[in-house]
């Protein structure tokens, strides 16, 4: 489990903390380690550009993203490859699943302009293990969808950095970045490496 430096509500989990979005008695034993509750919100995630206000625990509607102003209400969302961010503003918080398709459909700038929307600032944002540059390979289709941030895998083959393109949406934020490839590092669940349904959760809340 990582948990980002100076964020006041922030943790990445690995394969070993498990699916805890998905199984209850891996969630309260990751809500205790974490001193939070175990009653999360989450979203059926869709691959697109949605995100969703909510102020209560349990599974919303399908969206990517999901923001409350509410303290101690857990968020989450679950990943084998996708970048899971986590946006702190003064009083709300923000965790997204992004995806090519979903950095191309503009989700994280629907977190950031949602945010807003309700009166706060975003000011930091975490992103989390991920497919690196050094495994994503891509077509041509790929790469014009998000925009650029052209790179080369780990065999000489076009790939697309994910994590600048995500970065360069959260211009005007401080951002940390986990710079941690889900396909080469084992602790970590990995599709594109194993074919898995496995994941693991990114979770942010209020204190």
């Amino acid at each position: 489990m990582i948990r980002p430096a100076g964020f006041r509500g922030a943790a990445f989990g690995d394969a070993a903390n498990g699916n805890a979005r998905d199984d209850g008695r891996l969630r309260g034993r990751l809500s205790n380690a974490l001193g939070i509750p175990s009653a999360w919100a989450s979203v059926q995630q869709v691959h697109g550009g949605r995100v969703i206000t909510v102020d209560e625990p349990g599974l919303a509607a399908e969206a990517d993203g999901l923001i409350t102003v509410e303290r101690r209400l857990p968020l989450t969302v679950a990943t084998a490859d996708c970048i899971p961010i986590i946006i702190e503003g003064d009083r709300s918080v923000a965790v997204v699943h992004a995806g090519w398709r979903g950095v191309a459909a503009g989700v994280i700038g629907s977190a950031l302009e949602t945010m807003r929307e309700l009166g706060d600032s975003p000011r930091r944002a975490a992103i989390g293990p991920s497919i690196g540059p050094c495994c994503f390979e891509v077509g041509d289709e790929v790469l014009a969808a998000i925009g650029g941030f052209a790179a080369t895998t780990i065999a000489m083959t076009q790939s697309v950095d994910l994590w600048s393109a995500a970065e360069a949406q959260l211009r005007g934020l401080e951002v940390w970045r986990a710079d941690a490839c889900t396909v080469t590092d084992p602790a970590y669940h990995s599709f594109r490496r194993d074919g898995t349904s496995e994941r693991q959760v990114a979770v942010a809340w209020l204190p």
